[in-house]
């Protein structure tokens, strides 16, 4: 546990480290994830750190905000108003600040917990090591929207391996979040990661099967990249996957058109 939240530390940390020094200007500019600008991003990402750590500490609380939470989107409020309304009166870097102090308790909490422990959450409850690897997810994938919008790259790290085995494991939810019916085949996945690893999973395929570069595999499975501007080699039933590949929770999301989000960015 304490090895695993380490990771998701990091990845919050080098988020916050890119952003706290961003001008008023930078945290209004607007990315290709929905017109959301960073201060949307960070306020998403602050949103739901604070609804994890109720989560966490007080079940019943955070059931009660679920539930008016609920009450809100069934109203058809969208989530991302719903959090710029929370911190609509603070500037991009008190915002900062106060998601670093919020995530800092997020994670401590988290190590302290029991590895079996499930938490409530929106939908099923969820052990705590597949909500920390979520979360890793979740920053990850918001993160790089910031990243696009400063028209920045992003080093890749081995935590992207967490992101992929969500990916790989959300293949039969894509299609059943759809109303589609899922494959009977599951394909093989095998991915380099950023220290030239190799990692698998399924059994070996040479027809259905997806093979290629980690990171490229995480930006399709979290709609920030299609997977036609991907060096992704797939073939069988990934092909039927990869175009609408869904890895987050919520009602089906269609990636970014071919060629929208395809950024040339330079090493920070």
């Amino acid at each position: 546990m304490k090895a695993l939240c380490d990771e998701l530390r990091a990845e919050y940390a080098e988020l916050a480290d890119l952003v706290e020094p961003l001008s008023a200007e930078q945290w209004a500019l607007r990315s290709k994830f929905y017109g959301w600008t960073p201060f949307d991003e960070i306020a998403h990402l602050l949103f739901f750190d604070e609804r994890g750590l109720l989560a966490a500490t007080d079940p019943d609380a955070f059931a009660a905000d679920a539930a008016a939470i609920g009450r809100q989107i069934s109203e058809g409020r969208e989530i991302s108003t719903i959090a710029r309304e929370c911190y609509g009166h603070l500037e991009g870097a008190a915002l900062a600040k106060q998601w670093r102090t919020c995530y800092e308790k997020l994670v401590a909490t988290l190590a302290a917990l029991d590895p079996k422990a499930r938490l409530p959450w929106y939908g099923p409850p969820m052990g705590t090591r597949s909500f920390i690897t979520a979360r890793m997810m979740e920053t990850w994938a918001h993160g790089q929207d910031i990243y696009d919008i400063l028209g920045r790259r992003r080093p890749a790290t081995a935590r992207l391996k967490h992101i992929a085995h969500i990916g790989v494991t959300t293949f039969g939810w894509t299609f059943v979040n759809r109303r589609l019916d899922v494959p009977p085949v599951v394909p093989w996945v095998s991915l380099s990661g950023p220290g030239g690893e190799q990692w698998t999973w399924g059994e070996p395929s040479a027809t259905d099967f997806v093979s290629g570069s980690a990171e490229e595999f995480c930006l399709v499975v979290t709609q920030r990249r299609n997977v036609a501007d991907t060096g992704l080699r797939y073939g069988g039933t990934a092909a039927q996957w990869l175009p609408i590949a869904q890895c987050f929770a919520g009602p089906p999301a269609d990636p970014p058109a071919a060629g929208s989000r395809t950024v040339v960015a330079a090493a920070r």
